[in-house]
């Protein structure tokens, strides 16, 4: 009897229905990929006492992270979403966990617990100056800020901080993210109005309307929001060091894309 490859195709698809084997294409489902990296018993249990207050499964899920996505980590530190991202992103993808010396020296014993032994070998950690950041043209599908775009602006009195120029930045990534590309923004809401340096030097804080302007000058579209983070009750004159407001300030989720040329 001679079986057509039409007729082949529907036994195969038959037996695998009726064998439990699973004809998944070559990536796994993005939901499942996040649920496996948080439920990871891997993970520091310091980063699970966070997932909750952070809610990281909705916020990743608004990112749209997938395996074998090309990842930075804007202002890394220690790491919390590096090692999340790191997991997602699987074996075909990465992770750049960029610092700069200042944020570099600040999470330095987080960073060197986050790489021992080379946990994570899909990370590249980068630590430079954002005047000397260099990315290859279209290699990102997405960069993180999470509770750092503010540090763009920060000028603190004692100089401790090179000075860095956000427009500076954007140019950098637009030109380093695939056409399509994300970049996700979380950070601490600000009062309008004042001068951006000053409110964030004071309380690490920024309004958003900057941001949004930053970006639509860098030719990026806001794509989305989300409130999934507002806390309505924090008082935006406080810094967010504060301890009644600390892990409760009221922050803004932004999602830009970069559209096509």
């Amino acid at each position: 009897m001679k079986i057509t490859t039409a007729l082949f195709a529907l036994v195969v698809v038959a037996l695998a229905g009726t064998s439990g084997i699973a004809w998944a294409t070559s990536e796994p489902d993005p939901s499942v990929a996040i649920d496996t990296a948080l439920a990871s018993p891997d993970r520091p249990e310091a980063d699970r006492a966070q997932d909750e207050r952070r809610k990281a499964r909705e916020f990743l899920e608004f990112a749209g992270i997938e395996p074998g996505m090309k990842v930075l980590d804007a202002f890394a530190a220690g790491g919390y979403y590096t090692e999340l991202l790191s997991r997602i992103v699987g074996e075909g993808g990465s992770v750049v966990a960029y610092n700069n010396a200042a944020y570099a020296r600040f999470a330095a014993k987080g960073i060197e617990a986050r790489y021992a032994g080379n946990r994570l070998p899909n990370v590249q950690q980068l630590t430079v100056e954002v005047d000397q950041l260099e990315l290859p043209p279209g290699s990102l599908d997405a960069v993180f800020f999470v509770m750092s775009y503010h540090d763009l602006y920060w000028r603190p009195m004692d100089r401790s901080w090179p000075p860095t120029d956000p427009a500076q930045m954007l140019r950098k990534l637009h030109a380093a993210l695939k056409v399509g590309g994300v970049v996700i923004v979380q950070d601490h809401v600000a009062v309008p109005g004042g001068d951006t340096a000053a409110v964030v030097d004071r309380l690490h804080r920024i309004d958003p309307e900057v941001v949004r302007r930053d970006f639509k000058a860098a030719g990026f579209a806001l794509e989305a929001e989300s409130p999934m983070l507002a806390h309505p009750d924090d008082d935006h004159a406080k810094q967010v060091f504060d301890p009644d407001i600390r892990g409760r300030t009221d922050q803004f989720v932004f999602r830009f894309r970069r559209p096509g040329p």
